[in-house]
């Protein structure tokens, strides 16, 4: 019952990759497999941001983003529904991972909780910018950026640490001693 029901809202709301061309554009404009829908204009719109944040590190990565949309949208209207399923399946069980991983690893929920913007925007291009650390770029802004981190994680910690030191119903934690 459930797949049906996500059938049926799929089949009523297109995904970014099935959405018709949101701008006519005249053909010699148009670039195969990056038509103006709202997948590829979602993409621009990251990539573009990207750049804006972090200039080298946004322009390497607006490639490889362009060329994902393109081969998402090249999936989506050679293999139509099928795609968009399998893409969804990995999608949800990506985020289901991430929630199981935040909860066992961090003993905390994902940014998701606390900010959508970061969760939805930022968290990418972090992951982004710590693949760029691994090969050795900008070494002088990872060590400023671990540093703000090691802070941060030392500020939940002694936040947390308070919250279990408190007495709740005479015993601490509420649990027996």
């Amino acid at each position: 019952m459930t797949l049906g029901l996500l059938k049926s809202f799929l089949d009523l709301k297109p995904t970014g990759t099935t959405t018709p061309p949101l701008v006519p554009m005249p053909d010699w404009l148009v670039i195969p497999n990056l038509p103006s829908n709202l997948g590829t204009i979602a993409c621009l719109i990251y990539a573009t941001l990207y750049i804006l944040m972090e200039p080298v590190a946004g322009g390497i990565l607006a490639p490889l983003m362009l060329a994902g949309t393109a081969y998402a949208n090249h999936l989506a209207s050679t293999y139509g529904s099928t795609a968009v399923y399998c893409a969804l399946g990995l999608h949800v069980t990506s985020w289901i991972a991430q929630f199981v991983g935040h909860g066992l690893f961090e003993g905390r929920a994902p940014a998701l909780m606390d900010n959508l913007v970061q969760a939805f925007f930022l968290a990418p291009f972090f992951v982004w910018m710590e693949f760029l650390f691994l090969l050795g770029y900008r070494p002088e802004l990872k060590s400023r950026l671990d540093e703000a981190v090691k802070k941060e994680v030392q500020k939940y910690h002694q936040l947390r640490g308070q919250k279990n030191s408190t007495i709740h119903n005479g015993k601490p934690n509420g649990k027996a001693t």
